[in-house]
């Protein structure tokens, strides 16, 4: 049997078309697998900042009810410590309803009755729930994107994975009259992890405004302005801080994110911070442009490798992020690469 050459055309675009068909449908299968995994791991830790928050309500109703016996704030308490139990023990179909009534809850608290160091922790505890709700939310959101596509569902390329759903939940925003302390609502930081050819971390020193006893050492950044991506934002702050002017391009990451609560110059600050990675060669920082309160907070800096790292917090001065000495080698090893690694979170 012979083919003639129009005949040995039309089979070799038929093959050509059908291996590129099993190639897209190959790699888009993986890559909702991939989507998958990363929705149910956002979930994971949505529902670990869930927990967090109902032991910290728990805290709250105890600390709200304490010696004083006013039966409608004994009332509050027991509701409280009933629908923070609920939460824990939630399945996920009712679990958005209950976790809602304790939004609830929590927001008809006068925190003013609270102690400091608790309304911190029920800061951080709801900026963590806000935070990993919204990476849930945005994993749910690219998986159902791929997954709702007609080519995607008419070839069962999803499998029989359930379609993952949003979570929505209130979230509660109250100022501590009490302690002076305005509970500000989230804000965005970007950070840079500035490495040396040496492996070494620039470091800055600095102190709270109001509380000069006290000194701790940070990686250089600062809240993004309106308008202002990440690394745009991450380049401005290296600049202000150090003099350095460095191509957003070659930041890489983020790295690491990281939700912090802490009080700074009377406020309570509530801060998601997104971590770059940047190598350049050793150099002595020059501020290019600090605030006023930048200039008052900030005292000194210091390329540090983990030991001095591990030096400086044996003399009781802290380092922010936790356990920079070991996250290190993880942020040096970033900065060589060409693509962007995944952001995971850190404390």
């Amino acid at each position: 049997m012979t083919f003639s050459a129009t005949t040995v055309l039309v089979l070799a675009l038929l093959a050509a078309v059908i291996v590129a068909i099993g190639m897209w449908a190959y790699s888009t299968a993986n890559r909702l697998d991939r989507l998958h995994v990363r929705s149910d791991q956002s979930w994971n830790a949505l529902e670990g900042a869930l927990a967090r928050r109902a032991v910290v309500a728990r805290a709250v109703a105890i600390a709200i009810a304490g010696p004083v016996s006013d039966p409608a704030i004994a009332d509050r308490a027991r509701r409280l410590a009933a629908l923070a139990d609920r939460a824990e023990r939630a399945g996920r179909a009712e679990r958005e309803t209950v976790e809602n009534q304790l939004s609830v809850a929590l927001s008809g608290i006068d925190i003013a009755q609270l102690r400091p160091q608790l309304v911190a922790e029920l800061a951080d505890a709801e900026a963590r729930v806000l935070i990993a709700r919204r990476f849930h939310n945005d994993a749910v959101r690219d998986t159902l994107a791929l997954r709702t596509r007609r080519p995607v569902r008419i070839l069962h390329l999803g499998g029989t994975a359930p379609l993952p759903t949003y979570f929505e939940i209130t979230e509660r925003a109250t100022p501590a009259a009490s302690t002076g302390l305005a509970v500000d609502t989230i804000r965005t930081s970007a950070r840079v992890v500035l490495i040396d050819e040496r492996d070494r971390v620039l470091l800055m020193r600095g102190h709270d405004p109001v509380n000069p006893e006290v000194s701790f050492w940070f990686t250089i950044g600062g809240g993004v302005e309106p308008g202002e991506s990440l690394r745009e934002a991450a380049v401005r702050e290296l600049w202000e801080e150090t003099g350095h002017r460095a191509d957003p391009a070659a930041l890489r990451g983020p790295i690491w994110r990281r939700v912090a609560v802490f009080p700074f110059n009377g406020e309570l600050i509530r801060a998601e911070e997104l971590f770059f990675a940047l190598r350049v060669p050793s150099y002595e920082p020059e501020p290019g442009n600090l605030s006023a309160i930048e200039r008052r907070s900030i005292t000194g800096h210091r390329w540090c490798a983990p030991a001095d790292i591990l030096a400086l917090e044996a003399t009781g001065e802290i380092v922010y992020p936790y356990h920079l000495d070991e996250l290190l080698v993880e942020a040096a090893g970033a900065s060589w690469e060409a693509s962007d690694p995944e952001v995971r979170s850190i404390r």
